[in-house]
């Protein structure tokens, strides 16, 4: 794994953590390639706070070792054995919802990343993922942020944003749009725009941890679940320029 850092959708960089964890992340690696799974895993057992608790080479095992493991993290492959990383995700979320499943894969076709994503993939991160970026990725993960290369998140902003000109992303709200503060709709803007905390936080001239919580109220007010889903309602909503 060698190339440039990935991005979530709403992040260019995985923010490092400020502390080690009480309890280890617990990680499954699914990958038919069984010498890059081993380099996987060997990799992450170097950090302290993720533990590997299992690995397997198709999605049928996937789904199998997540129900009975429940891990934190899936990092899985797109094309697999058997099963595909894309029916493993979907069926893994129906039996461990509190599983995040990140596809780690060669594939950068726009159809598998939306296919993921509609599956309940927390993540899409290409192999050309930096090595050294990939446990600070983990982490934020199990917190809660949704990654994406970057490559792949400007095709998921631009689908989305087409999708808002056209009027066809989706049908009508039937209730008023929750009301936002302007600093809260600044923020929202920003996130759209794929800017992590820290940019945003400069860019406002605010600290991260008031950024952190801005986002937090977006998405209560709002009833998302993700960066993602804001990004997503920030384009349909014609708050960023398409």
């Amino acid at each position: 794994m060698s190339g440039h850092a990935p991005a979530p959708v709403t992040t260019p960089t995985a923010p490092a953590p400020t502390a080690v964890s009480a309890r280890p992340i617990t990680v499954l690696a699914v990958d038919d390639h069984a010498f890059f799974r081993r380099g996987l895993v060997s990799f992450l057992a170097e950090e302290a706070d993720i533990d590997v608790v299992g690995e397997c080479g198709d999605g049928e095992d996937a789904l199998n070792q997540a129900t009975r493991l429940r891990p934190d993290v899936v990092l899985m492959d797109v094309w697999m054995p058997r099963i595909t990383g894309i029916d493993a995700c979907a069926g893994i979320k129906n039996t461990v919802p509190e599983t995040k499943i990140v596809m780690l894969t060669m594939s950068d076709e726009e159809d598998d990343l939306f296919e993921a994503l509609k599956a309940g993939a927390t993540g899409y991160l290409l192999k050309e993922i930096a090595v050294d970026e990939l446990p600070d990725a983990v982490r934020a993960i199990a917190e809660g942020q949704s990654f994406i290369n970057p490559s792949m998140a400007n095709k998921l902003i631009g689908e989305f944003t087409g999708l808002a000109r056209r009027g066809g992303g989706t049908s009508a709200r039937k209730a008023p749009v929750p009301s936002l503060t302007e600093r809260e709709t600044e923020v929202l803007r920003l996130v759209a725009r794929c800017l992590n905390n820290k940019e945003i936080a400069d860019e406002l001239f605010i600290s991260e941890h008031t950024v952190k919580n801005h986002v937090r109220n977006i998405l209560e007010k709002l009833q998302l679940h993700s960066r993602t889903e804001a990004a997503v309602f920030a384009v349909r909503e014609k708050l960023v320029d398409g």
